[in-house]
């Protein structure tokens, strides 16, 4: 795969296994603008030697990778429906009548489609990957870059974004504490390593924690179960739009409690944290999956240090808990030190 990028190899975290003794897996997910679906999917097939699965104009699938499918598409779910329908439509013999209600479907569709494409992103989501292969993702981006792909900076309208999917190490009420603390301890420097794009900040699809739910769980004495630990994240979080997006891992544990609270047909129960912080700027140069993963580390060594995370946990906690105390300090700052080998 030939790449203007030159040779990256990713760092592992301290814990690059899971409990099964695997290389740790991760998935990544992108948003851009200035290339089709179609030119999207027929350079990603080249570049991975798959073959492209046409199951609609707004949607293609790219099979043959040892990892899974990777999917192309239009990120804009009634578009998508539609794109379904017409295929399935076109699949069957032609209609001895026509059929006023396809016609109508069919010029809706042409409507919205072009004004999709000016505001709704392509998306490119890989299958979970062995961690090594972020490597290949980043020679992907720079050919999708080199292409013309377009990030968020590209227009004030654009709220694009890219997602990390990553494994967790273990399972079990601790580790994803940890991982929860260390990323809420963590939270303000990597908002300020990301450089939020406005017009994300205002949508709220990667919104911070609310603040009392970041004190209970930054408590060093915090130490719940797996089922108290879900029930207090649904409490101040049923949503989606968090930073780091727990209700896939959470559905994945337990199903039934989540669904009591969560009735969401996107959410998709996988052992991962779902990471929605960063923005795409795909067209940058300077900038790739290598930036964010790098960052993501910081997380990855702070959650695997417990004795540090602990004195974190209570410096921050202390912070919070002065009057003003967010506004006297910038703790974006002060946390620097604890973060570790960078």
């Amino acid at each position: 795969m030939n790449s203007d990028t030159p040779g990256w190899t990713p760092q592992l975290p301290p814990r690059p296994k899971t409990e099964a003794g695997e290389i740790r897996r991760i998935g990544v997910e992108i948003e851009l603008s200035g290339l089709t679906v179609a030119e999207v999917a027929l350079l990603l097939g080249e570049a991975l030697s798959a073959d492209v699965e046409i199951t609609s104009p707004y949607e293609h699938i790219l099979r043959g990778d040892e990892a899974g499918p990777w999917r192309v598409e239009l990120d804009y779910a009634y578009l998508k429906n539609l794109g379904r329908e017409h295929a399935d439509r076109s699949a069957d013999d032609a209609p001895s009548e026509v059929d006023p209600t396809s016609l109508l479907k069919d010029a809706t569709e042409g409507i919205i489609r072009r004004g999709a494409e000016v505001l709704v992103p392509v998306e490119v989501v890989s299958p979970p990957l062995p961690m090594p292969r972020l490597a290949e993702v980043e020679q992907l981006l720079s050919i999708l870059r080199r292409a013309g792909a377009k990030g968020t900076g590209a227009s004030l309208s654009y709220a694009f974004g890219m997602q990390l999917n990553p494994e967790l190490p273990a399972l079990d009420a601790t580790t994803i504490t940890r991982y929860l603390q260390a990323f809420l301890c963590l939270y303000d420097w990597l908002l300020d390593r990301s450089q939020i794009d406005a017009t994300r900040r205002l949508t709220g699809y990667s919104a911070g924690f609310p603040a009392t739910y970041v004190r209970r769980v930054i408590d060093p004495d915090y130490r719940p179960t797996t089922a108290a630990l879900i029930d207090d994240y649904l409490a101040d979080n049923p949503t989606r739009n968090r930073a780091l997006d727990l209700l896939p891992l959470f559905t994945h544990l337990d199903e039934e409690r989540v669904r009591k609270v969560v009735v969401d047909p996107r959410v998709k129960a996988r052992p991962t944290f779902h990471y929605r912080l960063p923005n795409s700027e795909i067209d940058d140069p300077e900038w790739g999956v290598r930036v964010v993963w790098d960052d993501w580390l910081a997380v990855e060594r702070l959650a695997a240090d417990p004795p540090r995370l602990q004195r974190v946990c209570a410096r921050y906690l202390e912070l919070l808990e002065r009057p003003l105390g967010g506004l006297l300090r910038d703790w974006a700052e002060e946390v620097k030190p604890w973060l570790g080998d960078r």
